[in-house]
């Protein structure tokens, strides 16, 4: 396929253009008040000129074609003049979003996820986004809507490995990633992708309370592993200070039974009751 490549085309100021055509109206009326035929032709010529004006507000830009074929495009706010043979067509290039639906894909480990994107874009070559595709407006919407199904594919939904790159848990790496890919394939359409978003992310409603439990398994045991290997460096610290510090010479067995003490007080989810040794009693 033959692509488009955005070029300046001719164009003179419009303002100008308007003062001669009024003096050329002027001209040929006075002409023909004098039975001149000469004022015919000046006539003819100013009515066969108004077509090539074109007012272009700012962040548009006008495709020029001419019996078919592309022969520039104009880009530049302000009044202007061109070929009057031409066909103008109109293109806007002011920023624009693009929110998708809410799609259901499968993530990396299978699982089903609703997610949604929010696409910032914009045409910067008027010449492909109206020649090269049909509509560049729909383009943008399914491209979008297939990038965003694409890159959930790629990642899985969480990970509890921080390092892992994750839908929920890495968000601007999945979106640099999103941007990327969407813009791979806008490129043909001369749209370029200014930001994309994540603005919903959430498990499938027939898997979200098995995977709010899994989520909550997976946190407790987390902290619990956390817990205890606090507390192992606590009893660890207090033998060796006890050691240290020459406040009780303790043997094996008796460190293996204080460590079992301090572990089962440190780690137990219940308030320790303390039990005061108050020595043996000889009768």
């Amino acid at each position: 396929m033959n692509q488009s490549q955005e070029t300046p085309a001719w164009k003179m100021n419009g303002f100008l253009i308007l003062l001669l055509d009024l003096v050329l109206l002027v001209a040929g009326a006075y002409l023909i008040i004098m039975e001149n035929l000469l004022g015919v032709l000046f006539v003819l010529v100013f009515l066969i000129s108004l077509p090539g004006f074109t007012l272009i507000q700012p962040n548009e830009a006008r495709v020029l074609l001419f019996f078919g074929k592309y022969v520039g495009s104009v880009c530049e706010d302000g009044l202007f003049w061109t070929n009057p043979f031409t066909l103008k067509k109109k293109v806007s290039l002011r920023v624009r979003n693009f929110q998708s639906d809410k799609l259901k894909v499968n993530d990396a480990d299978g699982n089903p996820v609703l997610i949604g994107a929010v696409i910032v874009w914009r045409v910067v070559d008027s010449a492909k986004a109206l020649l090269d595709v049909e509509n560049y407006g729909s383009f943008v919407a399914v491209q979008s809507e297939t990038a965003i199904r694409t890159i959930t594919g790629r990642y899985p939904y969480d990970r509890q490995d921080e390092k892992d790159i994750s839908l929920r848990t890495s968000p601007e790496e999945v979106t640099d990633n999103l941007r990327l890919e969407l813009q791979q394939r806008l490129k043909i359409a001369g749209v370029e992708v200014l930001e994309a978003r994540i603005s919903h992310l959430a498990y499938a409603p027939e898997i979200a309370q098995a995977m709010l439990r899994r989520q909550q398994a997976q946190a407790i045991i987390a902290a619990r592993k956390q817990i205890v290997e606090g507390a192992m460096s606590m009893v660890e610290m207090t033998l060796s200070h006890l050691e240290k510090q020459g406040v009780v010479q303790l043997d094996e067995e008796r460190k293996a039974s204080m460590a079992n003490n301090l572990m089962v007080a440190l780690v137990s989810e219940r308030e320790s009751q303390p039990v005061i040794n108050t020595g043996t009693l000889y009768t």
